[in-house]
């Protein structure tokens, strides 16, 4: 349980969250930058950028298809 705390509380700011999920999404993380994240960034965080840019990539989907049809 205190290993789930500890990761929680990691302290990297949601910004640089949101650029490793980001680069994440195009698959183009290195190793080492990966191995990184994993020590430094907040789970919590991961989750809800994640969330985030899922949703984001979806609206841009639907922009582009409305653009395209319409």
């Amino acid at each position: 349980m205190s290993e789930l705390k500890n990761a929680s509380q990691r302290k990297l700011s949601f910004l640089a969250t949101m650029k490793a999920v980001f680069w994440s999404f195009f698959g183009v993380r290195k190793r080492s930058d990966y191995e990184a994240d994993a020590q430094q960034l907040n789970p919590v965080h991961v989750v809800i950028a994640g969330v985030v840019g899922a949703a984001l990539f979806v609206l841009v989907l639907v922009l582009i298809v409305k653009a395209v049809v319409g």
